[in-house]
């Protein structure tokens, strides 16, 4: 006998084997400490090997059930338009050309200190204490009218750049361009006037925003940034909430596609929107407009003011129907499971090299702009963090095979597929969407992977007979 106990507020499975005669004894004991763990991962049950089956008679998949945080802390950010004056604005474009000029003259001092000594590295150097020097360098002496704080944590983010890079979680620090690293922050010294609208910032005064719904929490900074011709701030707060409990108990598999943005595996879909697709004309000849006046002259200024404005509304769209539709997904959804993508080898070229050149270089550069074009990981990201907001559970899970099996069958082949939007299997006949069949078959995956076994399509597809303790998980899972 199998029970599975779902609770998606819950942190993870266990799974465990009980030496009982009936299911009563089951049902008092499911959550005692006399199990013996029987399959599953080591650092989840305790188990070196993975599908190792016990020899006791009944089987128990059961929550591990740690001490419940009553409540927890929320990072939430407020973003707003500014509206300074004249003399604000120059103020606004002269901090954040300093933050961006500290932070290049930092990382060419390192990058001239590794090429001296290549073991350079392995030493910390806290970059902040360079900045007093420099405000006392004749050269550099203009840097004192900018805020102190803001160009303190300009070389911080250096710092943290370097690390993550040794750490291999992001690539090597690269220079900042003007018009491209328009942002300065400010740790502290800001007050907020919520009430009239309105926020002190130093050594800029108190400058008026636009204020579209109310700040809550603790302010903890605020950063400052200029995009397409306007400035913004972003406020990070910090407060705590009453851990949520999702309201709804349904799961739902997702699969991402071009001529559909999103698949669900209840049939339903979302249409791709295409913004940059409905602007590319507009923008092309903006672009060209641009191109042909002198650079930095009026006239090149107001055209690329027209190509920054067709970039902001591509933009803005884009965002506003991710919002929308991670919104209703994660309000409606308790447990979403999703393919682990990876964007950027999906979306890198197929150009090559003169040596070796690539094949289908035109078709592969309209499929990276579609994909890029859809925002596929910034849909990730949002469902990420909205159902952690409201109690829900995100899985991601491999993407392979998921539209080339059958959910009836479970047959894998590539003749299942043999067009884009139309699946149908070879071995049973079953006649449905492509995108459909990859929705169903990544809630199965799931739901196994929720199971603590791994019975994914590319797993099975190896031909390999299901375990004992494969069997189990799917017959937990499917209850």
């Amino acid at each position: 006998m199998v029970i599975l106990a779902v609770a998606f507020h819950e942190f993870r499975l266990e799974i465990g084997a009980y030496p009982c005669k009936d299911a009563a004894q089951v049902a008092d004991d499911v959550f005692g400490e006399d199990a013996a763990a029987i399959f599953g991962y080591k650092d989840q049950v305790n188990v070196d090997v993975k599908d190792t089956v016990s020899a006791m008679p009944y089987i128990a998949i059961f929550h591990h059930r740690p001490t419940i945080i009553a409540v927890m802390k929320r990072l939430q950010a407020y973003m707003f338009e500014l509206r300074p004056d004249g003399a604000q604005l120059r103020d606004m474009r002269r901090f954040a050309g300093a933050c961006r000029f500290v932070f290049n003259k930092a990382l060419a001092w390192q990058k001239d200190r590794y090429a001296a000594d290549n073991t350079a590295r392995f030493s910390y150097v806290v970059l902040a204490n360079f900045l007093p020097l420099w405000k006392r360098e004749k050269e550099t002496a203009w840097l004192k009218d900018s805020p102190s704080q803001s160009l303190q944590q300009t070389l911080k983010d250096l710092e943290k750049g370097y690390k993550n890079f040794f750490a291999r979680r992001a690539g090597f620090p690269r220079f900042r361009k003007k018009g491209q690293s328009e942002r300065f922050r400010y740790p502290q010294g800001y007050k907020l006037d919520q009430a009239n609208s309105r926020i002190f910032l130093p050594k800029l005064g108190w400058i008026r925003y636009r204020n579209s719904r109310e700040v809550q929490g603790v302010v903890k900074n605020v950063t400052v940034s200029g995009r397409h011709g306007k400035w913004f701030m972003s406020i990070q707060t910090e407060r705590e909430v009453d851990t949520p409990v999702h309201p709804s108990t349904t799961a739902v598999g997702i699969d991402m596609g071009i001529a559909r943005f999103a698949t669900l595996s209840d049939a339903s879909y979302y249409a791709p929107l295409n913004s940059f697709r409905r602007c590319e004309n507009a923008l092309a000849k903006a672009q060209r407009a641009m191109s042909r006046k002198q650079k930095f002259s009026s006239n090149w200024k107001k055209a690329k003011a027209r190509v920054q404005k067709i970039h902001a509304r591509i933009g803005n769209a884009r965002r506003d129907y991710l919002h929308k539709a991670t919104t209703t997904i994660s309000q409606n959804h308790a447990m979403v499971c999703i393919e682990d993508l990876q964007v950027r080898n999906m979306s890198r070229s197929a150009a090559g090299t003169i040596e070796a050149p690539g094949k289908n270089v035109r078709a592969k550069s309209g499929l990276n702009k579609s994909i890029l074009d859809q925002g596929w990981y910034e849909f990730r990201r949002q469902l990420d963090y909205k159902l952690a907001w409201n109690g829900g559970q995100l899985i991601a899970v491999p993407p392979r095979n998921t539209s080339r099996t059958c959910p009836r069958c479970e047959h894998v082949s590539n003749d299942n597929r043999k067009t884009q939007a139309q699946f149908l299997c070879v071995e049973c006949g079953l006649e449905e969407n492509a995108d459909l069949v990859g929705a169903i078959n990544v809630l199965r995956a799931g739901h196994a992977r929720l199971a603590c076994a791994d019975t994914s399509p590319a797993v099975e597809a190896s031909g390999q007979e299901p375990t004992e303790a494969t069997q189990a998980a799917r017959a937990a899972a499917a209850l």
